[in-house]
């Protein structure tokens, strides 16, 4: 007799860790941003990392396993940091 053990996880245990929207890591970048961004307004009045850490938090949203912050990664290695490879062959009559 075979036991098969079922966990009530998402992907039976495979999934990465998420908490609403976000994953765990995003949500921990979000949150020290947030409490950095809060210190620099109120001692310097700047709003600029506040904007940056909501704007990080808008483009980290995960739906269905992908965000628009991975797009843009996956976007910007293809087009300026990751060299192209292009090999060109006679084709064959």
């Amino acid at each position: 007799m075979e036991v098969f053990q079922i966990y009530i996880y998402p992907n039976n245990l495979k999934a990465k860790p998420t908490l609403w929207l976000w994953a765990l890591r995003d949500v921990a970048v979000i949150g020290v941003g947030l409490v950095l961004s809060v210190l620099a307004l109120v001692e310097l009045g700047l709003v600029p990392p506040l904007i940056a850490t909501v704007l990080y938090a808008f483009l980290s949203i995960r739906l269905e396993d992908s965000s628009i912050l991975d797009f843009l990664r996956y976007a910007m290695c293809f087009l300026f940091l990751k060299q192209q490879y292009f090999e060109w062959r006679e084709s064959e009559p």
